[in-house]
């Protein structure tokens, strides 16, 4: 019908994109000097949890079919039901293709630069996110269970979504405060999350801002040498022919030289 018609539409552009990327990886994998320098660089493991699972899919689905056509195959299809879950999570890692961009997107080179720079800093931000949420959930629970007059905040567990929803100022409402304690309680919270998101942001907008600075400028020096050397080439190109003009005029100019002598001669003879 016609969603099996747009389910094969999308195979094969999927088959075309995926045979690109494997070719193209192929070839950068073959160019690469140290091939374990290469599979390690965070790009390429990316790219090889992209291209595989199309190829794992492929497989499973070829042992399936192969599986019920034949009149014992129950088991292998139990077999290839329990792993089906694992193959619809490997399909999920589709979404890394949209991760190869960072090759020519600097925005994605800055972020990922930046993360690097920056474990020490988003490392603090959590410490500091669980503190604060393992202080104020037991009490707003606390004001609640005993003054609200819902019975939203169950329990200490529960809570805690509250206590991450508020100090990070999303604020879904899905569970609110009713007693004052407890709004007095969201309001601290609130303030304390404000605050304490604000120390680390600051030091990590710092670093994107050189990260990105830094990557421009290499940028700009790698595109000012790419032009340096075909600079380069075509003067000596160019030098290269003006020798060879220069090596094949003098026997021209001794030919012009000798022609006043030959008229000479030829002159005398008549």
């Amino acid at each position: 019908g016609e969603c099996s018609q747009k389910c094969y539409d999308i195979f094969v552009l999927e088959t075309v994109c995926v045979a690109w990327f494997s070719f193209e990886f192929l070839l950068r994998s073959i160019q690469a000097e140290n091939k374990c320098a290469f599979l390690k660089t965070p790009l390429n493991i990316i790219d090889i949890l992209a291209i595989l699972p199309f190829y794992i899919s492929l497989i499973v689905d070829m042992a399936s079919t192969k599986n019920s056509s034949k009149p014992g195959g129950g088991a292998g299809n139990k077999y290839l039901e329990r792993v089906g879950l694992v193959l619809r999570f490997l399909r999920a890692l589709r979404i890394l293709y949209v991760m190869r961009l960072a090759r020519h997107s600097l925005g994605l080179q800055t972020l990922g630069l930046t993360v690097r720079r920056c474990t020490r800093e988003f490392g603090l931000l959590l410490l500091f996110l669980c503190v604060a949420m393992a202080l104020f959930s037991p009490l707003v629970y606390l004001a609640e269970s005993e003054l609200g007059a819902k019975q939203e905040f169950t329990s200490i567990p529960t809570s805690y979504w509250w206590a991450v929803i508020s100090m990070t100022t999303v604020g879904y409402g899905d569970m609110v405060p009713r007693s004052i304690p407890g709004q007095v309680v969201a309001l601290s919270s609130i303030l304390s999350g404000i605050l304490l998101m604000a120390f680390p942001v600051t030091s990590i907008f710092h670093t994107f801002s050189r990260s990105y600075s830094e990557l421009k400028e290499q940028q700009q020096r790698a595109a000012s040498r790419q032009m340096h050397q075909l600079e380069e080439s075509t003067k000596l190109a160019g030098g290269s022919s003006s020798q060879w003009i220069t090596a094949a005029s003098p026997p021209d100019a001794a030919r012009e030289d000798g022609r006043p002598e030959l008229d000479q001669e030829a002159k005398r003879s008549c």
